[in-house]
């Protein structure tokens, strides 16, 4: 009787949810038209990443350059009602995402800056520049490139159709790479601008990748500096969800047998996607496993670890850019590959370290980076010089220079 009553509850509140998300939206969206109309509010900047549940990633780095080198520049963080914890104590402006106030401020600004799409029902004014940084190198499938689209609550021609009217609004796109503008022209239907200038978000791995700003990394967190440090920082899964935007996450790596064999030379740092709704119990693993989940900046978890674990994630072509070793537990790369994204490039033969599939053979090849006199795999070098060759520290400063300062002159 009591799980009833609480799933009645649960359904109540999604149903004025629902009511509320309906009635205010034509609201919001006649009111953005309207003071769109007005002049734009010079050099006024919206950021937001991750459709504001952070103060991170590509947006961040490019806020930061600005604020440091350009301070003329009036600039508000978009940030999600149930995250704002995230901007608080971070010196930052910030708005509350969906709100009267953020409206007004989107309608009037002269910059909106995002890693990811808007709402498909909010109108760009005519006055608006909207710069798309995007969010990592594609090794899956995006947009319309994908086959199948397992996404709930939407088909494949829907998904695509709408993807593809929110890029349109883009006037500029950062691309990481050659490699990159071309998928993003395909998948994207993207006309506009492309900057092909590196990643903001990775100026900073050129920078700190030095042993003084690592261990300082490691003492902030609590971090032994005695041990090798390993990220494990795996994708979701688009088939695997609670409900949109919720995704469930099935841990496959043995974390018990891995503390059982490698706990006195290493731990383990967990780093789960942010769509991930998964918050993994790692106290009986305590002082082996270490759940990084909710940290923003991961660009800090890939300068205080020694190697990496991922699957399908674009963390590895930044994490490529330390020169640091990587293993690709890929359990389920044949229905990842054929049924739910496919690849771009053949990833058994291009991938900058072995694939595994077992836990078993995570910890083999752990064991041979963690020995003295590793090297890096032969294929580690043609990847590097394809995917990274841009990343030099001054991506934040090439976007800056041609999207706010090359305008600021016109």
């Amino acid at each position: 009787m009591l799980h009833l009553c609480e799933d009645v509850g649960f359904m109540k509140k999604r149903l004025i949810s629902f009511i509320k998300i309906k009635c205010i939206e034509p609201i919001y969206f006649l009111a953005l038209i309207l003071i769109g109309k007005l002049p734009a509010k010079k050099n006024l900047v919206v950021f937001e990443s991750f459709q504001g549940k952070q103060y991170s990633d590509n947006p961040r780095a490019i806020y930061e350059y600005l604020f440091e080198h350009n301070p003329g520049f009036v600039c508000y963080w978009s940030a999600h009602r149930k995250f704002l914890h995230n901007f608080k104590n971070k010196n930052v402006r910030y708005i509350k995402r969906l709100s009267p106030r953020w409206i007004y401020l989107m309608g009037r600004a002269q910059y909106w800056v995002t890693n990811s799409r808007m709402p498909l029902w909010i109108p760009k004014p005519k006055h608006t520049i909207y710069l798309q940084t995007w969010h990592g190198t594609p090794l899956k499938k995006l947009a319309n490139d994908m086959n199948e689209v397992h996404i709930p609550g939407t088909t494949a021609e829907k998904y695509k159709r709408e993807f593809i009217q929110e890029a349109s609004n883009w006037d500029y796109l950062v691309s990481p790479n050659a490699y990159s503008t071309e998928i993003f022209r395909s998948a994207f239907q993207f006309k506009k601008t492309m900057l092909e200038t590196g990643y903001p978000r990775n100026d900073v791995l050129v920078k700190n990748n030095n042993p003084e700003y690592v261990n300082a990394l490691k003492r902030k967190y609590g971090l032994p500096l005695d041990k090798k440090v390993i990220l494990y920082a795996p994708t979701w899964r688009d088939n695997q969800f609670y409900q949109k935007g919720k995704y469930r996450f099935d841990l496959n790596l043995d974390l018990a047998m891995m503390q059982q064999q490698l706990q006195e030379n290493c731990i383990v740092i967990l780093r789960m996607h942010y769509l991930v709704a998964e918050n993994f119990d790692v106290s009986p693993y305590r002082g082996f496993v270490f759940n990084f989940s909710n940290h923003e900046d991961i660009s800090e978890l890939y300068l205080l670890s020694d190697l990496l674990i991922t699957d399908y994630s674009s963390v590895f072509f930044d994490y490529a850019i330390l020169k640091r070793p990587m293993i690709f537990f890929v359990y389920d790369i044949e229905e990842y590959r054929n049924h739910l994204r496919g690849f771009y490039f053949n990833f058994e033969e291009e991938a900058p370290g072995p694939l595994v599939t077992t836990t078993a053979q995570v910890i083999e090849e752990v064991k041979k980076i963690v020995t003295d006199g590793y090297q890096l795999p032969y294929s580690f070098d043609t990847f590097f010089v394809k995917f990274c060759y841009l990343e030099c520290g001054k991506s934040s400063q090439r976007v800056v220079e041609r999207v706010f300062l090359e305008r600021k002159e016109l």
